[in-house]
């Protein structure tokens, strides 16, 4: 088995298609498939599931994709390093990031770590952040961005380095436009909350019953909806379940309901044009954006350097 073939199983099991994996690895889709049942036969179990409809990872390919992530990120990191006998740090720091985060928070932090370490190379990875802590468990990624629990992670290094309130969001013309809520104007950025001008919380339930909800499908957002709704005997109705902040916004536009996002996912928008604000209250809390990593006291010595490092980047970077 060879760094060729784990590549080529990465792209097919992060495509779940034979025609894309193979155009990516430069094979054919029928070379592909020979690949694949040579890694299946030397490892002695079955990497992936296939029927009429469609393609999915058996639980063995679920751990054999971990395995191929990391040595070939492995071999990358190591082909920088080699030959190389200083005490520069060099590699790949492989990043996990919404949209809106690459845009709105992680720009100061590339900018200081290529001043700081330019040997470091970043590879950057998009989604959801609801997924952000588990690309860290998993070695996906070394650093991601994520809405951070208000207890932190028990096994991860949390840097919280801004606060967004959570706001109820829609198309301002459609029908949902003119609750009776209050109103937060965009123009003013990430306002602090202010108790004299609160949406009531029974005014709230009140707005919010029999509307459609567009939700994320996970994360904190959506665990503070829940807990909220609950709590007041809210029975949501739901017109979407979306699998990021960017999606809950451009439904919202569309007028198909009212949205839960981050303000500060609504202030860096395409979308925000036409929409209302309507303050959530703080029974939802601020959604607390930050970094988060495996301990600094953990891994091989590089990897606790470059834990070490980047822990320092972002105090001093955000501070």
């Amino acid at each position: 088995m060879d760094i060729h073939e784990l590549e080529a199983f990465i792209a097919l099991a992060d495509t779940l298609h034979f025609a894309r994996a193979s155009a990516q690895v430069h094979l054919s889709p029928s070379a592909l498939s020979r690949l694949l049942a040579r890694v299946e036969e030397e490892l002695g179990a079955p990497l992936l599931e296939r029927d009429t409809r469609q393609v999915s990872l058996t639980d063995e390919g679920k751990a054999f994709l971990a395995f191929a992530r990391e040595t070939v990120h492995r071999m990358d990191d190591l082909k920088l390093r080699l030959g190389e006998k200083d005490d520069r740090l060099r590699g790949i720091i492989r990043i996990y990031a919404s949209v809106t985060a690459c845009y709105s928070i992680l720009p100061p932090f590339v900018e200081a770590l290529a001043r700081e370490h330019p040997d470091l190379r970043l590879s950057v990875e998009t989604g959801d952040p609801a997924g952000a802590a588990e690309t860290i468990r998993e070695g996906r990624a070394e650093l991601a961005l994520d809405a951070i629990p208000p207890n932190g992670y028990r096994d991860l290094e949390c840097h919280s380095v801004r606060k967004t309130p959570l706001v109820f969001v829609s198309a301002r013309e459609g029908a949902f436009g003119h609750l009776p809520l209050v109103e937060e104007p965009l123009e003013q950025r990430s306002p602090a909350m202010n108790p004299a001008r609160e949406s009531e919380p029974k005014a709230l339930v009140e707005a919010l019953q029999g509307v459609p909800l567009i939700l994320p499908r996970t994360g904190l957002s959506r665990e503070r909806f829940d807990r909220w709704a609950r709590a007041n005997a809210v029975k949501p109705m739901l017109s979407a379940e979306t699998a990021g902040n960017e999606a809950v916004l451009a439904l919202a536009r569309l007028g198909l309901g009212v949205g839960l996002v981050p303000r500060l996912v609504l202030e860096n928008s395409p979308f925000a044009d036409g929409l209302v604000l309507y303050q959530a209250g703080p029974d939802f809390g601020d959604y607390d954006i930050g970094f988060v990593q495996k301990p600094a006291t953990s891994g091989t010595d590089s990897a606790r350097r470059m834990r070490t490092a980047i822990a320092e980047i972002i105090r001093y970077t955000y501070r």
